[in-house]
């Protein structure tokens, strides 16, 4: 069964953390803070977890020779379900 933990170690989810700061400072730096900047700033942490976990699911093949230990090789996350993660990476 895959946890919570699972999924946060497939997306890289404390590696996000820089992502707000970047979309906050490029909007600062362009004059164009306002009211949806932090809704922005939410999308590219999906957008990113997206990429991590489409990233995973296309090097599951290396990572089971090379990271046996991450989500996808060790079986705790299955393939579909990375893939499902990076297409829809909202709640239903």
């Amino acid at each position: 069964m895959t946890t919570l933990a699972d999924l946060a170690e497939l997306v890289r989810a404390p590696a996000a953390l820089s992502v707000p700061g970047d979309v906050v400072a490029g909007a600062a730096a362009a004059g164009a803070l306002g009211p949806r900047t932090p809704g922005l700033a939410g999308a590219s942490v999906l957008l990113y977890w997206a990429g991590m976990a489409a990233n995973d699911w296309a090097d599951r093949r290396l990572d089971a020779v090379e990271r046996p230990e991450r989500p996808i090789p060790s079986g705790r996350v299955a393939p579909a379900a990375a893939v499902g993660l990076a297409a829809r990476p909202t709640p239903a």
